[in-house]
Parts: structure tokens; C-alpha cells; sequence
């Protein structure tokens, strides 16, 4: 490794923002909107690892549109590329053969998709990212930040990024770069769900604190082009049930788009206890029910992805500021889990942390934490809608994702919406982390998936073909083990190692030599797709996910 630290150039800037999904550009325009309106000068830089704008955005979706209202009134008129308003919507609980549709008039108004649009989030943080462009953001694709900067006060002064070019050894390779240190009187995380700055910067400021533990699901998603008589634009379909069983939380999405393409997705809660259990398995097993498949039938898969989503909702949102920055968007975790939305919030919190932050510096001040925005999130909208949801996903854990966790939060939600805030239940707590809810393998039996077909169901190094993942292979491996021991020595004999399963892109194998009694932990880390479900999944907590070099990872189109 380095004998030294490397000497880096610096730029500064009034904010630095890390992470160009719909969070940190709905922060950088509402910077650039407020300096306008004030006549003033103020320099604002996104910092993006994927190697475009889009390439690692991954969302259903189905879009509320009222962040983008309070960011862009006029978006229709800019050409957003928001143009498939939902039509119809259907609930079902799926059976191996058949399905239940559940009435519309027994779901609780929150969980309806009227005013809603069918989008490719991809798309809109691409257009996004214009909006900002001509308002003067600067925005640097394929540069990762790699590391937080700190004033000598303790507060964080900005981030390093783009540095390349480090081989596997440690050691700099002939197109090494040292990268620049992009200071700013206020740095804003908007890295998505897990991020390894905000997991450095909430242990750090011990953010999370007086919250209770974040909790995730891992979300798969395949484009598909369909039939065009089997096409219906605008149309929503959520189902719970079959394949998973009722102590394993999540379900699936289907969203129809204006151009015979869907979304077709399913999402696995990670706080699930068999470490047999495969989520990836469980998604291509889905497709195979008549109802999926009978859609599918002479259509094509066109892209697949997955990305783990943030669901502890109002209980485990940290803290949200700290000297020098504040966490926006799932950085902090503000998806609402029995809508399967959080991109509007993302685009709010952004907005109320650009307000902060532009009050602030036009005050002189710089390096300190953003009360405002705390305090702005308190009296939000963001705030309000999450706790009317907050123990939907407690029951579910509690209760089973079938008739009881359903019958019991569409109670709870019911109750929330007629008396705002009030639930019988109070509010229920997230006990274990997702790590911890993993359950040793003797405790289960393993779980037998049926081979793909490779017409409807693929396994996943072909499925993996049709994300655009691609890294530097010299380099060193952002996957970081505390141990390397413990895969073999703790988690294989008492877990099974999960990490076979839980990771969507095949990261992770035991192989076996010596005619199969000598396994080996082997990591494929130019599979990555970026999703941090090992981060969060692994028993031992012994995986750490860092930033690879930018522009690695996945290149999704229209995700």
C-alpha cells in the first residue's frame, strides 16, 4: 500500500452532493432555484459513481408525483418523461394456481395509486440532472467518493473522489490517479439505501442513536417487451403470497408502461430466518405462475437489476444532520413500505435540506449541522406519512405477511387515515437487525428451486448479462472481509453461507477442491451489482461494501 498519503488538487464548493439520484438532484436545483431568486453566486457539484446519470438507479416504479410539484411545477411542460398516468390497479393474494383480488374499497386511501404515474426513475434522474445542468449544477459522472474529508472541529468538510488506478497489491498501476478532495460548506449524502458514507457517517455522529435499527428487502426487477395485445398502459398489480410462505415477508410489482414494456418485480424482506431461502430463486419461481407466465408468453426479457430498498420507515430514521452534512433520501430511509414508494420523499427532503443549507450560507455560516432541516422533516409531510404507516412492517414481522399482518395493517392504516396518527397499537418497535434475524441452518431445511428454463426463468450470471455490469478488474476488491475466515469457519457450518443465496448476481460461492472436501470462499466481485444486500444480510457482519472505482457496477437502461 502507500507509503504515504497521495497529494490530491482541491476544489471547493458552497455544497458538495454525493449521489445524483432523485434526492441529490432535487437538492441541487432547489440550491440553484433559491440562489436565482436571490441573485446570488453559489457553486453546487453532484458527485455520481455510475458511469452516466441513471446507471445505478433501480425503482419500480410507480411515482407519486408531489415532490417532483414542489421542485418543478411546470415539469409537464419541461418534457418530463412522465407520461403514463396509472389507469387501473389490482391487489392479489397469490395462490400456487390462482389469485384473490382484495376488494378496492377495503384499501386504505394510502395505499391507492390514483394521481400516480408508471415511470423509469432512470429516466426522470436523467432528466433531472438536466434541469440542474441548466440551472448551472456541475455534475461529474463515474466519480466515486471514496472517502469523507473532516475540519479539524470534527465536522465533515467534503469527500474524495474519482481516485483510480490502485491495483489489486494496493499499489498504484500506471494509470493511476490520486483523485481531488471536493470541500463544501455543507456536503450532502444522498447515496440511496446503505450507502458506505452514510454507514461511516451515522456510526461516526452515532445517528442512529435513539432510533431503532434500519431495516431492508432486496428488490429484483426484470424489463420484459410483451405481446402488444397483451399490453395495458397505466395498469398496477401488487401481490403478496405464493411462492413465499408466511413467515417471509414481500411480494411483487407489475407496472405496465405505453410502450409494450413492464416492470416486473419482486421484493424479498431481508429479516427472513431460513438461510436456505434464495430471493432470486423466489423471484424467478414467481414468474412461473399461470397468471405471470401467460403475460409472459412470446415476450422478451430486455433488463434485470436488483437493489436492496430501505423499509424501517419512521422508527429507524437516524438522526439527519451532523456538522458539516445531512442525509437525504434513503441515505436516511424514507421509502413507505405499504405504498412501495419513496422516491417523492426523496425529492422533498432534498428540497427541505437545500432550503437549510441555502438559509445558512447566505447567513455566513458554514461546517455546522442543519437544524433546520431536522426541523423542517419534524413538521413534514414526509414525516406525517411515515408515521401513519409505522407499524405496518412490525405487524407483518409479527404477525405473518398473509391474513393476519395484512388484515392487521389495513386495520392500522385504516385507523391512521380517519384519525390522523392514532393506531391501537401504538407504535411497534423493529427489534433485530436483518442480520440477526437469520436463524442457523439446522433450525431449516434447505429449499429446492427448479432449474431455469432459460425461456421464463434464468439463472443468474445470464440474467446478470442483461444489467450492463462491468468493473476494473485491477483493482482492489470493494467487498471488503473483516475476517476472511469467518465464511468458512462460522458462516458455512452454522449458516449454510447464505451469501450463495441472498446476493442477486452470484458475488459469492463456496467452491469446493480437493474433490470436494476443501471449500473455499471465492468472491466474483466483478458481478456487483452495487445492491449492498450483503452488507446487510451477512449473520456475521463480517462483509464491509466500499465504493469501487467510478463508473463501475451496473449500466441499467430505462430501470
Amino acid at each position: 500500500m502507500f507509503d504515504q498519503a497521495p497529494e490530491r488538487e482541491s476544489m471547493d464548493f458552497d455544497v458538495v452532493i454525493v449521489g445524483a439520484g432523485p434526492a441529490g438532484l432535487a437538492a441541487a436545483i432547489r440550491l440553484k432555484q433559491r440562489a436565482e431568486k436571490a441573485g446570488e453566486e453559489l457553486n453546487v457539484v453532484v458527485v455520481e459513481k455510475g458511469s452516466e446519470v441513471g446507471a445505478h438507479i433501480l425503482s419500480g416504479a410507480v411515482l407519486d408525483p408531489s415532490g417532483l410539484d414542489a421542485l418543478l411545477p411546470d415539469w409537464k411542460e419541461r418534457g418530463a418523461p412522465i407520461d403514463t398516468p396509472v389507469t387501473a390497479e389490482a391487489f392479489k393474494l397469490f395462490g400456487p394456481s390462482g389469485s384473490i383480488p382484495l376488494p378496492g374499497f377495503l384499501m386504505p386511501p394510502m395505499v391507492k395509486n390514483h394521481g400516480c404515474y408508471v415511470v423509469s426513475m432512470g429516466n426522470v434522474c436523467r432528466w433531472l440532472a438536466e434541469q440542474a445542468e441548466s440551472l448551472g449544477v456541475e455534475i461529474y459522472p463515474g466519480m466515486a467518493a471514496s472517502k469523507p474529508l473532516f475540519r479539524e472541529d470534527g465536522s465533515l468538510k467534503g469527500v474524495v473522489v474519482g481516485e483510480m488506478g490502485i491495483g489489486r497489491d494496493g499499489e498504484p498501476t500506471d494509470r493511476y490517479e490520486p483523485g481531488m478532495e471536493l470541500n463544501g460548506k455543507y456536503v450532502l449524502i444522498a447515496e440511496g439505501a446503505r450507502g458506505s458514507l452514510a454507514k461511516t457517517l451515522i456510526a461516526k455522529y452515532e445517528l442512529d442513536a435513539q432510533s431503532d435499527p434500519q431495516k431492508f428487502g432486496i428488490g429484483l426487477k426484470e424489463l420484459w417487451e410483451i405481446a402488444p395485445e397483451k399490453a395495458r398502459p397505466g395498469y398496477v398489480q401488487h401481490t403478496f403470497g405464493w411462492p413465499l410462505k408466511d413467515d417471509v415477508g414481500g411480494g411483487s410489482f407489475l407496472y405496465h408502461y405505453s410502450d409494450n414494456t413492464i416492470a416486473l418485480g419482486f421484493v424479498v424482506h431481508l429479516n427472513y430466518k431460513n438461510p436456505y431461502l434464495y430471493p432470486y430463486g423466489e423471484f424467478q419461481r414467481f414468474k412461473t405462475h399461470p397468471e405471470i407466465a401467460a403475460l409472459l408468453e412470446g415476450g422478451k426479457r430486455i433488463a434485470y437489476g436488483a437493489r436492496a430498498i430501505t423499509e424501517g420507515g419512521y422508527q429507524s430514521t437516524p438522526k439527519l444532520v451532523f456538522p458539516g452534512g445531512a442525509l437525504i433520501g434513503c441515505a436516511a430511509g424514507f421509502v413507505n413500505v405499504p405504498r412501495i414508494k419513496g422516491n417523492h420523499n426523496a425529492m422533498l427532503t432534498g428540497i427541505m435540506a437545500a432550503d437549510a443549507a441555502f438559509d445558512a450560507i447566505s447567513e455566513g455560516r458554514a461546517g455546522d449541522a442543519l437544524e433546520a432541516y431536522e426541523a423542517a422533516y419534524r413538521r413534514s409531510p414526509v414525516r406525517r406519512e411515515l408515521y401513519q404507516a409505522r407499524n405496518v412492517k412490525p405487524l407483518w414481522t409479527k404477525f405473518g405477511t398473509f391474513f393476519g399482518g395484512i388484515a392487521l395493517s389495513g386495520l392500522d392504516l385504516w385507523t391512521n387515515a380517519l384519525a390522523p396518527g392514532f393506531s391501537l397499537f401504538g407504535t411497534l418497535r423493529h427489534g433485530k437487525t436483518d442480520a440477526e434475524a437469520t436463524e442457523p441452518a439446522d433450525k431449516h431445511k434447505p429449499i429446492d428451486y427448479p432449474k431455469p428454463d432459460g425461456v421464463l426463468t434464468f439463472d443468474r450470471l445470464t440474467n446478470l448479462a442483461f444489467s450492463g455490469v462491468n468493473h476494473e478488474e485491477d483493482q482492489p476488491c470493494h467487498l471488503r472481509l473483516k475476517d476472511p475466515e469467518i465464511p468458512i469457519r462460522v458462516n458455512l457450518p452454522t449458516y449454510a453461507e447464505p451469501a450463495q443465496r441472498y446476493c442477486p448476481a452470484g458475488v459469492y460461492e463456496v467452491v469446493y477442491e480437493d474433490g470436494g472436501s476443501d471449500p473455499r470462499f471465492q468472491i466474483n466481485a466483478q458481478n456487483c451489482v452495487h445492491c449492498k444486500t450483503c452488507d446487510i444480510k451477512d449473520p456475521s457482519q463480517n462483509i464491509d461494501w466500499v465504493t469501487p472505482e467510478g463508473g463501475g457496477g451496473p449500466n441499467y437502461p430505462n430501470m
